[in-house]
């Protein structure tokens, strides 16, 4: 399980589908390499990617504890959150404990505080089980038609 997969999850079951059965078209998104570049040009002074198992953080700050993500919108922010507070949980599985997360859009210069609750390890434990069905799939999940569709780096796999 990747925060990637986390991520798509709460995008599009059919991309996440896509990106687990290595259809992996993000070399080709302009929307994708925008955000690596934001991410590559933002907090310049701190190191980046940080490798723990299949899971890479943005960010970790370990003397606050603080998973920092960087994305260059907060349009999808809701998968960005689930995406941090599974990458709490995976670091709580480690038996590094009191970790908390924070979204940053430097574009925007703004900061969401992302916490994991009893509640959402409960949910996160569920979204794993769901995720390990959809991947096993023989076929991709139905096109979900959204706004945000024209964007994706898997538009033409969908559309075309």
């Amino acid at each position: 399980m990747t925060g990637t997969q986390i991520n798509y999850y709460f995008l599009c079951h059919r991309k996440l589908w896509l990106f687990a059965n290595n259809v992996q078209m993000e070399h080709t998104s302009d929307a994708v390499s925008i955000g690596r570049t934001v991410s590559e040009t933002s907090y310049t002074r701190r190191k980046h990617e940080i490798h723990i198992d299949d899971v890479v953080l943005d960010m970790y700050d370990a003397r606050t504890r603080t998973i920092h993500e960087i994305k260059k919108s907060p349009a999808m922010e809701e998968s960005h959150i689930r995406q941090v507070q599974y990458y709490i949980s995976v670091l709580e599985g480690k038996g590094i404990h009191g970790v908390v997360g924070e979204i940053n859009y430097p574009l925007l210069k703004r900061r969401v505080p992302v916490h994991l609750g009893d509640e959402d390890r409960n949910e996160l434990k569920g979204i794993a089980q769901d995720i390990l069905r959809i991947i096993a799939l023989s076929s991709p999940p139905v096109v979900i038609n959204k706004p945000y569709c024209k964007k994706c780096s898997y538009y033409e796999l969908c559309y075309v």
